[in-house]
């Protein structure tokens, strides 16, 4: 599997890199009309990452985060994990709830059910813009929601992975509304194996 991930030509990371900006796009936007209010997002890397340095990615393995984590079914399967500072979280939750900044400082269990909804929604457009590309149907499984340090969120992910290998094609997407109230991380992880079903669909070849 690393070895699969390891020998991607440049060519075959710009075609990842611009799926990925497409997706990140279509994120956005539904993103912006969720919140009324603009995003920007761009894709700043699309790396072949050793699972362990994912955390330092979001501010270490320390870093308090809530995680929004879907597994991806069709013949391309995957991870899609949608990471937001604390802080961001409940700026989120309270844009979406309709509340004054600053109300949210714990999660309900309506809240917890909107940032899943969020996931699903994020997860859903960045998936269209890559059937869209590969002709594949690629469908998200229901989120789940874990709020805790960005190394434990990542460790539990990494152990399901685990058996697939140590390095993981990262597509790694950032995103913030224009004051910074909210940033986020999105990353897609293809399974092993999905790489070259997504690269041959896509007619990349070394």
């Amino acid at each position: 599997m690393s070895e699969e991930i390891l020998k991607l030509s440049a060519l075959q990371l710009d075609a990842l890199r611009e799926i990925g900006n497409v997706g990140a796009g279509n994120a956005a936007t539904a993103l912006s009309q969720i919140i009324n209010r603009k995003i920007d997002m761009t894709v700043p890397q699309v790396a072949i990452l050793p699972l362990g340095e994912v955390p330092e990615v979001v501010g270490g393995p320390d870093a308090m985060v809530a995680g929004v984590y879907l597994r991806v079914f069709g013949p391309a399967p995957g991870s899609i994990l949608f990471l937001l500072p604390r802080d961001s979280a409940f700026s989120l939750v309270d844009m979406v709830m309709g509340r004054s900044p600053g109300t949210t400082t714990a999660l309900t269990s309506m809240d917890e059910s909107a940032l899943m909804e969020i996931g699903n929604i994020l997860a859903g457009a960045y998936l269209n813009a890559l059937s869209y590309f590969t002709r594949l149907t690629l469908l998200p499984s229901i989120p789940a929601l874990a709020m805790d340090m960005a190394g434990a969120i990542l460790s539990v992910i990494l152990i399901q992975l685990g058996q697939m290998g140590d390095h993981a094609l990262v597509i790694e997407t950032e995103f913030a509304t224009e004051a910074d109230e909210v940033k986020g991380h999105f990353f897609l992880i293809p399974d092993p194996g999905s790489l070259a079903t997504i690269l041959a669909a896509i007619g990349v070849k070394e």
